[in-house]
């Protein structure tokens, strides 16, 4: 109501699409209701960070689950500032940083559950490398080849893959959050398209489909609430959606 009566759309695009405002956008009813619409996912994955475990007493926990549920939680908390932050070299330093961390902590909590964990972290380190590397020659004014960065981005992705499929055999996350991991990498392929037909139709279209990236940090963070829950046997995750709190 107030961006329609103030004929402006900088206050509520900012809140809700955290892309930077073009001013040549008119403030109609279409125009603001996607633009509420597109908060919505955000304000969701807010509440699935700041939710926390279940209620109760949690488990006893290891130093290695302890580490890892810190670096879950890091990195969610990168992902909800991230569309805030002005400053792109700090951005990609956190970002660098939080993924590396999981690449380093997740196989120690996930045990014989991820196969082949030796070459995972390979796999990780590979991925993330390759993204600090390009990041390393984008300051000195240099380009990695295409072809190249296609291999660090595709073993970035084996590696969320390799991870995603060990967690749903193990019983201590639910289908949900794996789910939520599942769609966090499925849907960049998918908005990418779909804001180039969109962008036709305006700047505002366009961004909104850029909402649903936060599905990747409600993984995160629900991964980090679920390792607070007592250890169900493997392949019981389905039947542990009734003691957690639905999505």
């Amino acid at each position: 109501m107030i961006a329609l009566t103030s004929g402006g759309l900088g206050l509520l695009w900012s809140l809700t699409l955290f892309t930077p405002v073009d001013e040549s956008i008119p403030a109609t009813w279409p125009n603001v209701l996607v633009m509420l619409v597109a908060g919505l996912p955000c304000a969701w994955a807010l509440w699935q960070c700041l939710r926390g475990p279940l209620a109760g007493p949690p488990p006893e926990q290891g130093r290695a689950v302890r580490r890892l549920r810190i670096a879950l939680y890091a990195a969610a908390a990168y992902g909800l500032i991230y569309p805030l932050m002005s400053d792109w070299f700090g951005a990609a330093i956190l970002d660098i940083a939080s993924m590396a961390a999981l690449v380093v902590l997740f196989p120690p909590v996930l045990g014989s559950g991820l196969r082949h964990a030796d070459q995972v972290r390979i796999v990780g380190f590979l991925g993330y490398g390759g993204v600090s590397a390009q990041f390393a020659l984008a300051l000195a004014g240099l380009r990695m080849p295409g072809w190249l960065a296609l291999i660090f981005a595709g073993a970035a992705l084996l590696w969320a893959i390799l991870i995603l499929r060990a967690q749903r055999e193990d019983g201590r996350w639910t289908r949900s959050t794996v789910r939520y991991g599942t769609a966090g990498l499925v849907f960049p392929f998918v908005s990418l398209p779909v804001a180039t037909v969109l962008g036709d139709l305006g700047t505002v279209y366009a961004d909104a489909t850029g909402a649903f990236d936060v599905l990747f940090t409600v993984w995160l963070a629900r991964s980090a609430h679920e390792l607070a829950r007592p250890t169900q046997p493997a392949g019981t995750a389905a039947g542990a959606e009734q003691t957690a709190i639905q999505p």
